[in-house]
């Protein structure tokens, strides 16, 4: 098997083949794609996953869907990008939570309770204070679902008291934050606090470690050295056997000028996440200065070897954190 690559906790960039050949050229062989746009409901989910299995079942000698750890290795043998399908979030189950059975035949592995706004399962990150209220009763029956079908549980978005409620009502079973940073080194609603950080590694879990500049810096454009400082402190708090890696950076296509500052820039609709920025975060400028694609991966485990990080760290947070979690919660 090769013994360099990595698998990126969450990647919603273009399923085409421009962006496959980036992907292998970044040195990443597995992805936690989100499959399905956040916002919409069942029939449009489903339409949209048909849509993203038949992008990537026509390009498979470069692609191919995922869904054991097995498969996952394979895929790096065969030098493919082996692609976990996910969501972020549930709102095509709300109705119903025994639908999740039927997603998970369709292929999904990895979901989300909720995006950025209340839903039946609980609140999102926009939601603070007062207005996140915690985890629901539907969210209990939702987690036991999930649990009981063997896919993972991602928190990335839940609201900080959402959060510690499926933390807290997990029964120390594995759960994700598959793509967020420290709260203590950058306050956004979208990170997480140490408390959370500690709350999944103890799980079992683990937190990725994410490239989305709102979530590494506010003050000015983030450096490589600002997300190894996010990096270092979920090792200093979760562990090393509990931290991982995600990018969560779109290109191929990259967005538009216009459609990035109504969605994630500063005009977008999380004024609370996106809109506290400094006069930094414009589009030519909206990236970390040094990943501004998945062909920049390997600049990542560069910057742990010059902190003094070893190699079975380094390993361990390229991918072999995830592929243990994804075997403990999958079983195979």
């Amino acid at each position: 098997m090769n013994t360099l690559w990595a698998l990126d906790g969450l990647n919603c960039a273009g399923v085409n083949r421009e962006q496959m050949k980036k992907i292998l050229e970044g040195g990443v062989r597995a992805i936690n794609l989100t499959s399905v746009s956040p916002f919409i409901g069942l029939v449009d989910t489903l339409i949209a996953l048909e849509e993203t299995r038949a992008k990537i079942n026509a390009m498979n000698d470069i692609a191919v869907v995922v869904k054991t750890v097995g498969a996952i290795e394979d895929a790096a043998d065969s030098n493919r990008v082996g692609i976990i399908l996910g969501t972020q979030h549930s709102l095509m189950v709300e109705d119903d939570i025994r639908l999740l059975t039927s997603f998970k035949e369709l292929g999904l592995r990895i979901l989300q309770p909720t995006y950025n706004s209340p839903c039946k399962f609980g609140y999102g990150a926009p939601q603070t204070g007062d207005e996140d209220k915690g985890i629901t009763e539907a969210g209990r029956e939702w987690l036991e679902e999930m649990h009981r079908l063997n896919l993972v549980v991602d928190l990335s978005h839940c609201g900080h008291n959402t959060a510690t409620g499926f933390i807290e009502a997990s029964k120390g079973r594995p759960l994700v934050i598959s793509h967020a940073n420290a709260y203590e080194i950058c306050p956004s609603p979208r990170n997480k606090t140490d408390a959370h950080i500690r709350g999944v590694a103890e799980t079992g879990g683990l937190t990725g470690a994410v490239m989305w500049s709102p979530a590494v810096r506010h003050d000015k454009r983030p450096t490589m050295d600002d997300y190894l400082n996010h990096l270092d402190h979920l090792i200093n708090i979760g562990g090393i056997e509990h931290t991982g890696f995600s990018s969560d950076v779109v290109e191929s296509p990259r967005p538009t000028a216009e459609a990035w500052d109504k969605s994630y820039g500063p005009n977008g609709t999380n004024p609370n996440i996106t809109g506290v920025l400094g006069d930094w975060y414009v589009y030519e400028t909206r990236l970390n200065e040094h990943y501004a694609s998945l062909t920049d991966t390997p600049a990542i485990w560069d910057g742990m070897r010059s902190r003094g990080h070893g190699e079975d760290a380094v390993e361990k947070v390229m991918r072999g954190n995830w592929l243990r979690v994804l075997k403990d919660v999958w079983g195979s």
